[in-house]
């Protein structure tokens, strides 16, 4: 009995030096975190565990940092209170782990332009760090980087699954190829983990069928979602409950637009996995850079370039995808082809 109450202190402290070996990552190889470097680490109660490896990572390289707890009733989007907001502009690098995304905010956009780095890390948690957050980002950023001949002067894009998506679109804009783990430039800000390549879908362009099969915004699926899509904008919805969930968010965010109401059903975005240590977790960041899946987002597009200011964006994940790219295979049946 001794041995076995002896063993579980011993597991616990393995798993902490492990947590604080990949926040030595995110702070020395995602950030490049340098001695002069002032730092700013925002948390909440839900994933200030997660931070305080963080804070303590980053504590072995500078002296310069602040580690601050924000209201865990704050939503996704909502503004970061002004006293935290003022810390972010004095700040070189910055790190969001909390429990909701806050890069579409003032505060970040603000801090951005005083060109500080900042990584967010919405949902993050154990396994996360555990799994997606152990990538080789270096090795990553080289891979993606390799295939930008790939994505130039081809727009048609083919999606089919064994769910039953089949959906066509052309693209209307340029494959990011940025979102690889490396948030190194002044100014630069991007999602952890990473590890994805995504595009626009040129708005009226998107006809056929997406089924949602692995997780709907971190969310695993017990059935599939079924959206049909017609000259890019979604015409019905299935699939139980969630479906009707989601088409009454969609029809609150039409409701509040003053014109060309339809736009909320505009289909947003596309992206597929490069991760190759990710795994479907329920995490809404993860599950979209997992190798070989691919996902669909739904609602505002104005972050890629688009026109349909609509206040709400929604994705879901679908596993074994196929994608072709005019004469080139992207993936099969799940397999990164394409270098």
């Amino acid at each position: 009995m001794a041995a076995d109450s002896d063993s579980e202190p011993l597991d616990e402290a393995e798993r902490a030096e492990g947590m604080l070996g990949v926040a030595r990552s995110v702070v020395s190889t995602c950030l490049a975190v340098r001695r002069e470097d002032t730092v700013l680490v925002i948390t909440d109660p839900m994933t200030s565990t997660i931070a305080r490896a963080l804070y303590e990572a980053a504590a072995r390289i500078t002296e310069r940092l602040i580690l601050v707890m924000i209201p865990p009733s704050l939503k996704r989007g909502a503004e970061i209170p002004s006293v935290v907001a003022d810390l972010m502009r004095n700040a070189d690098v910055i790190i969001i782990a909390t429990r909701n995304s806050f890069t579409h905010t003032r505060a970040r956009a603000n801090a951005s332009r005083e060109g500080a780095r900042i990584a967010s890390m919405p949902g993050i948690d154990a396994e996360v760090m555990a799994h997606g957050m152990t990538e080789d980002y270096t090795a990553l950023r080289r891979e993606i980087r390799g295939m930008n001949s790939v994505f130039r002067r081809r727009r048609n894009v083919h999606v089919t699954t064994p769910a039953g998506t089949d959906v066509r679109f052309t693209t209307g804009s340029r494959w990011i190829l940025d979102d690889n783990g490396l948030i190194v430039r002044p100014g630069a800000v991007g999602n952890l983990p990473a590890g994805k390549i995504f595009v626009l879908p040129q708005e009226g362009t998107a006809s056929g069928t997406i089924a949602i099969d692995s997780t709907w915004e971190g969310r695993i699926l017990e059935e599939p979602l079924r959206f049909d899509v017609e000259d890019g904008l979604v015409t019905s919805i299935e699939g139980g409950e969630l479906a009707d969930e989601i088409d009454s968010i969609l029809e609150l965010a039409k409701s509040g637009l003053r014109r060309s109401r339809e736009r909320a059903y505009t289909l947003a975005e596309f992206g597929f996995g490069m991760n190759s240590r990710a795994k479907l977790l329920g995490n809404r960041l993860e599950d979209q850079v997992v190798r070989g899946t691919a996902y669909f987002s739904f609602g505002d597009n104005t972050a890629l370039g688009g026109s349909a200011k609509v206040g709400v964006k929604m994705s879901g994940v679908m596993s074994k995808p196929s994608c072709t790219l005019d004469d080139i295979t992207l993936i099969s049946e799940g397999k990164v082809t394409a270098s």
